[in-house]
Parts: structure tokens; C-alpha cells; sequence
């Protein structure tokens, strides 16, 4: 599992990339909402969880998936984009692991990603 506390995802922007990579994770009915990437690193929010993914080793041939599941979502905190700091900011704190925060930059959907979180989480 990744360890949320010691990793710092880098600035993540949307890229379907991650889209591809997680398809053979996916359960029958669960749909990818939309992905996100690092340098190396991907965020995936699909209709029913978070999955983060972490690729390690020189190559990046070996990746770390974490599925967190909205319905662990305890509470969350988003920080929208301003006029001249277009980056955003989410947090969610789980019931059994903490607070997990991963930073967006350019024009993300902040504001789409946290009502689909409160959709499934309240």
C-alpha cells in the first residue's frame, strides 16, 4: 500500500493514461470518472473509489495500486484554483487509514470531483 504520510504525489494533471492502466482492476459496472498523472504517478476516480498509483523501480515496470473506497470517506477538503495559483488541493481523510492529499494543477474539475465524492460518501 502506498504510504500516504511519506509520498508526496507530485502536481497531477488530467491524462487518460492511468485510464488504460487500471482497466483490468475494474469491477463489472464500475466506470473510470477521470484520471490524472505525475511525472510517474496516476490518480484514477472511478464511480465507485479512488484508485492511486505508484510506479516504482528504475524502469517503472513494478506499480502499487490503492483502491480507497468512497465509502471509507469520513470528510473531505478541496481548495479550488485562483486567479494567478491555478493549482487545487484535495483531502480526504479515511476512516481506517487518514488523511490521503493529492495536488492538481492546470484547470482541473475540483468542484465536479467533490460532488461526485459527496454522491458517494454522504
Amino acid at each position: 500500500m502506498i504510504d500516504f504520510e511519506n509520498k508526496g504525489f507530485f502536481k497531477l494533471k488530467q491524462n487518460m493514461e492511468y485510464a488504460d492502466r487500471v482497466a483490468e482492476l475494474l469491477m463489472e459496472g464500475e466506470q473510470v470518472i477521470d484520471s490524472y498523472k505525475s511525472m510517474r504517478d496516476g490518480v484514477v476516480f472511478t464511480n465507485k473509489r479512488i484508485i492511486a498509483v505508484n510506479v516504482k523501480g528504475l524502469t517503472g515496470s513494478k506499480r502499487d495500486f490503492t483502491s480507497l473506497p468512497y465509502k471509507d470517506i469520513v470528510a473531505y477538503s478541496i481548495e479550488t484554483s485562483g486567479t494567478f495559483d491555478i493549482d487545487s488541493e484535495l483531502q480526504i481523510y479515511f476512516s481506517s487509514l487518514g488523511k490521503v492529499q493529492f495536488e492538481f494543477t492546470g484547470r482541473t474539475a475540483i468542484v465536479e470531483i467533490s460532488k461526485h465524492i459527496s454522491r458517494h460518501a454522504l
